[in-house]
């Protein structure tokens, strides 16, 4: 059973700015923000409450002897308590609703996004800056909806607190109605320098997330290739620059934290010292005395809300700027002409390179680049002058390319499930079709090493299988998707020299009568191929077969020798690669 999705339809996010988005994540569920403002509002009048009821108590009760008074002013006191905790929880929990919610919807609408992009995606934006977005991000942007709640609470409060106090004296209320502006004044900078140095910080840490990420996955080769150590000193300097852009923004985290709790106390110590004098010279009562201290005690509860909140509508609209910077790709889903009617030629103008149709032929590159460039322009990856059946490709349906052209990375992800869940990859394929694919992709004995066979769990990204299993297992789950047009990027990059040999009789005895690209310059690859293109500089250089090229092309000799510092081969090697 498919897990239950928090929104059937999140609806469609406002990218126009972060304020924007912020502001969609509000409506879409703005009875509950309305609650959460009504609640807390009540909440924190509630609190400026119960320093009324003790001055009652203390000017009605204890200061003329009124011991009905007093007990009457002392249930009320209590009654309110109770009243004020229970609004108290209600706001936490709606606010805990409504930050939950939007995380979810954000999540949903992300992830949706991510998933439509496809190959757009890791083109356009690094995989750690996804993971930074898609976790802290997320999470920075529901914060800032504190403000929806908590945050409109303390400004009402506080005006109502202002009300109150100009019943008491005009003049304290006007030192407190100017207190918020000071308060604005002492904080409002140091948000505005957060905001800045907040935004170099997260960009920052999906650098160093992205290369953390490509360290791990290519571990085992760094140590093979000995660059273990030069990437190791490479991720401790990137890794020492993110701590000083870290020290930079908790410098200001600091001077704000500091600044929320000293500015309400020197406030409150302020008002305390003026309201004393006043009831030192009569002109207030002992008990509007207390009334004040209690006013102004709790006062520093929407203050502190009213920073507290400042400060994390800043992160919020740091993240919801990174946010829509990702909703904001869009994905390669235009539509465009009818892909041709069966089986058609590919023909790449920039390189010069004509793919047969119904044969399998080897590309090899002097520069790899060049041949993943290539792949990219003949699966409609990447802007290019490609025809397909005489149609420019680029201006042919994306899905039907793609249902029909296969690029096949053979560093591609692999999912967590069964073996058997990862090679059928959403089809529905017999257990005939699975056996063929496996045997082709030499990848009988992955099956037969695990315990359980094909119903064996596979971690994420294949950790528990070698780099060559997880290669073979990669090549059965594309051979078994049966595409019209093959493209294979280095297929067999990671096997040893017999696994490679059978793969590449199996490989042809498999795609007969099917076109097929081979991007490698393995000479056991190429050999089994029907022809070969060269590529020098990016353009096809020569074109033959394998046995061809090794006595014509010395490059291509050389190439596929892996000895292209050496421009000359002799009999005996040529031999050998036969």
């Amino acid at each position: 059973m498919p897990p239950r999705l928090p929104h059937p339809d999140p609806g469609i996010p406002d990218t126009r700015g972060p304020g924007r988005y912020l502001w969609w994540l509000v409506r879409c569920q703005w009875p509950r923000a309305l609650r959460g403002s009504v609640v807390a509002t009540a909440w924190m009048i509630g609190l400026a409450v119960r320093p009324y009821l003790i001055a009652r108590a203390i000017d009605d009760g204890l200061r003329t002897g009124d011991t009905r008074a007093l007990l009457s002013w002392v249930a009320a006191i209590i009654a309110a308590g109770a009243v004020v905790a229970w609004l108290g929880i209600v706001r936490h929990r709606t606010m805990t609703f409504l930050r939950e919610d939007a995380t979810a919807r954000s999540s949903q609408v992300l992830l949706g996004h991510v998933a439509r992009l496809g190959a757009v995606l890791p083109r356009r934006v690094p995989a750690g800056e996804i993971a930074t977005v898609c976790g802290t991000d997320i999470s920075q942007a529901s914060w800032a909806l504190t403000m929806t709640g908590p945050g409109v609470g303390a400004v009402l409060s506080y005006a109502v607190a202002a009300v109150v106090l100009w019943a008491v004296d005009p003049m304290l209320a006007v030192f407190v109605l100017l207190g918020v502006p000071v308060v604005a004044l002492a904080v409002g900078p140091l948000l505005n320098r957060l905001q800045g140095v907040d935004t170099a910080y997260r960009h920052e840490l999906g650098i160093l997330t992205a290369r953390a990420g490509d360290i791990v996955s290519g571990l085992r080769v760094l140590a093979g290739v000995g660059g273990r150590d030069l990437f190791a000193r490479r991720y401790a300097a990137r890794s020492q620059r993110l701590l000083r852009q870290g020290y930079r923004v908790g410098d200001i985290m600091s001077w704000v934290q500091a600044l929320t709790a000293g500015v309400p106390a020197l406030f409150l110590a302020a008002v305390v010292w003026l309201s004393a004098r006043m009831a030192a010279e009569g002109q207030i009562t002992v008990g509007e005395l207390v009334a004040v201290y209690g006013y102004v005690a709790i006062l520093s509860t929407p203050v502190w809300f009213l920073l507290e909140g400042g400060f994390m509508t800043v992160r919020g609209v740091v993240a919801a700027r990174r946010i829509i910077a990702v909703l904001r790709i869009q994905p390669d889903d235009s539509p465009g002409g009818a892909a041709p009617d069966g089986p058609a030629g590919l023909h790449d103008p920039q390189s010069g390179l004509t793919v047969p149709v119904g044969r399998m032929i080897g590309v090899a590159a002097e520069d790899p680049g060049d041949a993943i460039a290539l792949a990219d322009r003949l699966g409609r990856y990447a802007p290019s002058d490609v025809t397909w059946g005489g149609q420019a490709i680029a201006g042919l349906d994306p899905g039907a390319v793609r249902d029909r052209i296969l690029v096949a990375d053979h560093d591609s992800y692999l999912f967590a499930g069964t073996l058997r869940e990862l090679l059928r990859a959403g089809g529905e394929h017999t257990d005939a079709r699975l056996a063929a694919a496996i045997h082709a992709a030499s990848a009988d004995d992955v099956v037969e090493s695990l315990p359980g066979g094909l119903d064996a769990p596979v971690e994420a990204r294949g950790r528990n299988l070698s780099g060559g299993q997880r290669q073979r297992v990669r090549l059965a789950q594309h051979l078994l998707a049966e595409p019209e047009v093959l493209i294979l990027i280095d297929p067999t990059s990671a096997v040893d020299s017999h696994t490679e040999a059978r793969i590449a009789d199996r490989l042809y005895e498999h795609r007969t009568g099917r076109t097929t690209v081979v991007l490698a310059t393995s000479p056991l690859l190429l050999g089994r191929t029907d022809v070969v293109a060269y590529l020098r500089a990016g353009r096809v250089a020569a074109v033959g077969t394998h046995e061809e090229l090794l006595h014509t092309e010395p490059g291509y000799r050389a190439l596929v020798a892996r000895e292209a510092d050496e421009p000359e081969t002799d009999a005996a090697e040529v031999g050998a690669l036969r």
